[in-house]
């Protein structure tokens, strides 16, 4: 495990912490002695230390050191903070609620169905949500939506956000796998949420189970017997600026290489290419003749009706035939709530492995496996949309992860 992310924070810190709240803790019961534990092994911005009757989340997102304190503990009830550096929380969680707003996706619901704490789920700030079981629960009116404000959120025991730039009360907690440069560093985050309610043993199953999976995946990939790797174009349309762009997210970049692809050459140091300028638009093409598939990310807040068309004339290209990707252009767009809430940025990060999947059947298709996330709008692939009479399980259950088929 990695510890470099942490090494300009003060060990004195911890350490001091660790001795206050030790002394804190002296004359509990062993009954509240901490079981089984989380070791964070490859993400990089937050690391779990234990003690005896609590835990220690340092949380690189924020700067942070969340103390978890056992509820059948003395200190439980005698030990609150809430200061620029530590806050509290007594665990297991009582309930929880999620900001759902949040303009950077990486929400953590399909992170809390895979461990079976949606019972707990009471709080969300808005319906733009892609999972069919919460979507259940808040018609059922066991989940309510509220306004975001310190009153309202202050009802919940914690309140897990994803955007950090908003002012924060002693009760939330930044849930931020987005900052993490690798798919399975970004879905190890489910032992985070794990330590919140002493479930670390099923954290690491889902982590364990989802990480063999990805990593078979991309053996199998590596396997492929081609005489060369399919070159991949990952880039986005800005329609107001008229420009388009090659990505440079290395998760992204990430997918494509575990999936037996390459991204296009990185000798190419010119990023941005705008429609309306005739040299870019040509150079532009130029790139577009050298790749074998395309991802486009082009946001749009009618998906169901973003097709090859519409890519196209992005491009200023009416006659497509002469480019090796005309069969081959993907978008992640496939799992959608009201046109706008893309499943993309919840389920996907939790289970890489199913978008890995996607992506070898994208590059090397076989026709006998079904996508989750991405859709081939080269053929007319439509999208799915999501909706609470698309939960057929005991939402207080955990969901278990897919497992696609590997060898």
């Amino acid at each position: 495990m990695s510890s470099s992310p942490f090494c300009s924070w003060p060990l004195v810190l911890l350490l001091v912490l660790l001795c206050m709240v030790a002394r804190e803790s002296n004359g509990a019961s062993n009954n509240v002695k901490v079981g089984s534990i989380s070791k964070v092994e490859d993400a990089d911005n937050f690391h779990i230390y234990y003690g005896q009757t609590f835990k220690v989340i340092k949380n690189a997102i924020d700067g942070k050191s969340y103390l978890l304190i056992q509820n059948t503990s003395r200190m439980a009830v005698r030990t609150k903070y809430c200061t620029s550096r530590i806050k509290s929380y007594v665990i297991p969680l009582l309930n929880y609620s999620v900001d759902t707003q949040s303009s950077q996706g990486g929400l953590p619901v399909s992170f809390f169905e895979l461990l079976g704490l949606l019972g707990s789920l009471k709080g969300i700030t808005s319906d733009a949500v892609a999972s069919p079981c919460v979507l259940k629960l808040l018609e059922a009116g066991e989940v309510v939506k509220f306004e975001k404000g310190a009153e309202e959120v202050s009802q919940f025991a914690a309140h897990f956000i994803s955007d950090t730039d908003q002012l924060q009360t002693c009760n939330f907690a930044n849930f931020f796998p987005l900052s993490e440069g690798t798919p399975l560093q970004r879905a190890e985050w489910i032992k985070f949420l794990g330590a919140f309610a002493n479930l670390e043993t099923k954290a690491n199953q889902v982590y364990d189970a989802v990480k063999a999976s990805y990593t078979c995946l991309s053996q199998m990939a590596a396997k492929r017997t081609t005489s060369f790797k399919p070159i991949v174009a990952w880039m986005e349309y800005d329609k107001n600026g008229g420009v388009w762009g090659f990505t440079k997210e290395p998760h992204k970049l990430k997918f494509v290489e575990d999936a037996g692809g390459e991204n296009i050459d990185k000798s190419i140091n010119k990023i941005t290419y705008n429609v309306s300028d005739p040299d870019d638009l040509e150079a532009l093409h130029a790139i577009l003749c050298t790749v074998d598939a395309v991802i486009d990310e082009t946001l749009s807040s009618e998906p169901q009706n973003y097709t090859k068309k519409t890519f196209l004339d992005n491009i200023n290209l009416e006659d497509n035939s002469c480019f090796a990707f005309n069969q081959s252009i993907w978008r992640y767009d496939k799992r959608v709530r009201k046109g706008t809430t893309l499943d993309w940025h919840d389920g996907a990060i939790s289970q890489p492995n199913l978008v890995l999947a996607d992506m070898i059947e994208a590059l090397f298709p076989t026709g006998n496996y079904t996508t989750s996330y991405f859709r081939n709008i080269a053929k007319g692939e439509g999208v799915i949309d999501i909706s609470s009479d698309m939960c057929d399980r005991d939402a207080s259950l955990p969901l278990v992860p897919i497992i696609p088929a590997c060898g």
